[in-house]
């Protein structure tokens, strides 16, 4: 069955796969202790586990499909790994359901997958890893269609460790249970370490009676997803292309939107820049464009502007 599905259903069904070793990846390092933190940048560290975690990602995926184009955090990686980190099985469960007729006859050449290894490395570190997420989204020419959002250090009732959330354009979501956010209440959820002044402006002109600041943009969506806010706003730039492809995938799959915050989507190509220079404002079962239209017009001009 594996071998005559259509491409784009391989890809997410290894992709699953490849996500849940990769989360095993990142609970080895932790519990070994010794991160190997490197910084980046500012608010930007790097450790053992994002690096490890991409090796495992980009070798098993670049090994089942050799044309298609990959892009991680991490930049190049030493494909060269061992055994255990290489993943060959596809996820049979996902494969089960039925392609989208828009997907069917995608080529590899028309692919890019963009790898967040590990976001919300900077929670990683400081011991918030519910925050934690693997990204892997699949981008068709320009746009993020299907998306891997992997909790490493989610709990399962039955006690194993691990959630992995697909969703993909034309079919749905899985693995979890989306929830709507209260009504009578307007919840945003936003950035811990990224903010200014352009940020906080854009954030007051909403009349939310609550702000959840977390780590990592899959964790935010996620906030979306299983309904604890109704808008995620991020008014700066920040954030990357494997930042939001697999989130922004996964909301629309399920009826959301995520875009820049003048509203338009980002393009997901292997040439496009990678910073999101326009912010992030992603909402579910809201009035997207008039969420826009509440960022004030001198906050959308400067971001535009930069």
């Amino acid at each position: 069955m594996a071998a005559t599905a259509p491409v784009i259903m391989r890809v997410m069904a290894s992709s699953i796969s490849t996500a849940k070793r990769a989360g095993g990846i990142i609970r080895d390092v932790l519990k070994k202790g010794d991160l190997g933190i490197v910084d980046k940048g500012k608010n930007d560290p790097q450790t053992e586990a994002d690096r490890s975690a991409q090796r495992c990602i980009i070798a098993s995926l670049a090994q089942k499909f050799p044309t298609v184009k990959i892009i991680g955090e991490e930049g190049g990686s030493d494909l060269n790994v061992c055994d255990d980190w290489l993943v060959n099985e596809l996820d049979e469960g996902f494969l089960q359901q039925s392609c989208p007729a828009e997907w069917k006859d995608v080529k590899p050449e028309d692919f890019v997958i963009w790898v967040d290894p590990l976001d919300g490395t900077a929670e990683y570190t400081q011991g918030h890893v519910e925050h934690v997420t693997v990204l892997i989204g699949i981008a068709v020419k320009d746009a993020a269609v299907g998306g891997i959002i992997h909790q490493p250090f989610y709990q399962q009732p039955d006690g194993e460790m691990g959630r992995t959330i697909w969703g993909l354009k034309g079919l749905g979501t899985g693995g979890f249970t989306a929830v709507p956010a209260p009504a009578g209440q307007f919840i945003i959820t936003t950035t811990r370490s990224h903010s200014n002044a352009l940020h906080q402006q854009a954030l007051n002109a909403f009349a939310s009676t609550e702000v959840l600041k977390v780590g990592g943009a899959g964790f935010k969506v996620l906030q979306l997803l299983e309904g604890k806010a109704h808008a995620y706003v991020f008014a700066t730039p920040g954030c990357k292309k494997w930042d939001t492809c697999a989130p922004e995938a996964v909301l629309e799959a399920q009826g959301g939107c995520l875009t820049n915050i003048n509203g338009e989507h980002y393009a997901y190509n292997a040439d496009v820049e990678h910073v999101n220079r326009q912010g992030v404002l992603a909402s579910l079962g809201q009035d997207h464009a008039a969420l826009v239209e509440k960022i004030p017009a001198e906050v959308r001009a400067a971001v535009r502007a930069k």
